[in-house]
C-alpha cells in the first residue's frame, strides 16, 4: 500500500518566511546592492565593484575602531562571565528570597539602552552625580570628558552593571536543572565545594554559557546607544566603536556605498568570531567528556 504524503502543512511556515524575507533578506540584499555602487541620488549611481570594500579594509580609523571594539568585548566578557557565575551560585534556590532576588537581578535588563546611557551620564557628573561627586571627594580628578581612562572604565562598569544579570540568570537556570542526585553523590563522597563546582556544576553550565557568551559578544560588539549617549565617542575618538563609525558614515556623511560595504564586513566579522567561540567551547567540552570516559 502506497503511503500518501500531505505537504499542505508546509504552508504554515509561509508567514514566518515572509517575515524573515521582509525583515532580513530584502534589507541584506539592498545593502549588498549599495556596497558595489557609488550612489549619488535615487536615480544616479555607478557600479564600483569591490572598490568600497578595499577602501574600508585599508582605512586606519576603522582599524583603530576594530581594535577598540575587540578590546571592549573581551574585557566585558572576562568580567561578566565569572561574575555572572558567582552571582548565580549565591542566589537563593527557593522561597520568597529567590523570587525577590530574581526580580532585583532582572531590573537592569528592563532598562532601555539609551536610558542606561542617560542614567550613567547623570550618575558620573561631578556636580550632581553620586558616583562622580564621590570619586572627586576622594581626591581623584574623575572626568569622562577629558580622560580616556575614566571614559573606558565608566563604559565597562556600565556594561557590566547592565548585562551581567543576563549571564547570572542563564547560569541560575542551568544550576536549577541539575538533578539533586549529583549533589547527594557528592555529599556521600565528601567532595569539597570546589570539586562540586568543577566536576558537577561547571560541566552542566556549558550549554548555557555558550548561549550567554555568544549573546554577550554579539551585543557588546554592536554596542552603540550606551557609549554614544555617555561619551559621544570621546574624548577624541577613544571610545568610538565600529557601530558609531558606521552610523556616522551612513547617516552623518550619507556615504551609502562605503557604509554598506563596511556593514557587510562588520556582519562577517561578527559571524566569524561567533563561530570561533562556539567551535572552541564545543571542542573543549568534547575533549573533557572524552577524557572523563
Amino acid at each position: 500500500m502506497n503511503k500518501v504524503y500531505n505537504n499542505r502543512a508546509w504552508w504554515l511556515i509561509l508567514p514566518m518566511l515572509l517575515l524573515v524575507a521582509f525583515s532580513a533578506i530584502i534589507p541584506l540584499m539592498t545593502v549588498v546592492n549599495y556596497s558595489v555602487q557609488d550612489v549619488f541620488d535615487a536615480h544616479t549611481r555607478f557600479f564600483t565593484g569591490t572598490e568600497w570594500f578595499k577602501e574600508m579594509l585599508n582605512d586606519p580609523s576603522l582599524h583603530a575602531a576594530l581594535l577598540r571594539q575587540f578590546a571592549f568585548s573581551l574585557i566585558v566578557l572576562a568580567i561578566q562571565v565569572p561574575l555572572g557565575i558567582g552571582i548565580a551560585l549565591i542566589m537563593p534556590k527557593s522561597g520568597w528570597q529567590a523570587s525577590a532576588v530574581l526580580i532585583l537581578v532582572t531590573m537592569p535588563l528592563l532598562i532601555p539602552w539609551n536610558v542606561v546611557g542617560s542614567i550613567w551620564q547623570l550618575f558620573t557628573r561631578g556636580d550632581i552625580g553620586l558616583m562622580g561627586w564621590s570619586i572627586r571627594e576622594l581626591g581623584y580628578g574623575y572626568n569622562i570628558t577629558s580622560s580616556p581612562v575614566d571614559a573606558w572604565a565608566t563604559i565597562i562598569l556600565m556594561d557590566v552593571w547592565h548585562w551581567t544579570p543576563l549571564i547570572a540568570l542563564l547560569c541560575y537556570s542551568g544550576l536549577r536543572s541539575i538533578p539533586d542526585a549529583y549533589y547527594q553523590a557528592a555529599r556521600i563522597d565528601r567532595a569539597s565545594r570546589w570539586a562540586v563546582f568543577r566536576y558537577i556544576q561547571l560541566p552542566k553550565l556549558t550549554n548555557v554559557l555558550v548561549i550567554g557568551v555568544l549573546l554577550r559578544f554579539m551585543h557588546s560588539f554592536m554596542i552603540y546607544a550606551e557609549p554614544f549617549v555617555l561619551t559621544g565617542g570621546g574624548p577624541g575618538s577613544s571610545t568610538t566603536f565600529l557601530s558609531q563609525s558606521l552610523v556616522t558614515m551612513a547617516v552623518g556623511q550619507q556615504d551609502l556605498g562605503p557604509s554598506a560595504a563596511f556593514s557587510l564586513i562588520y556582519f562577517l566579522i561578527i559571524l566569524l568570531v561567533c563561530w570561533v567561540f562556539y567551535t572552541a567551547i564545543m571542542n573543549m567540552q568534547k575533549d573533557k567528556n572524552q577524557g572523563g570516559v
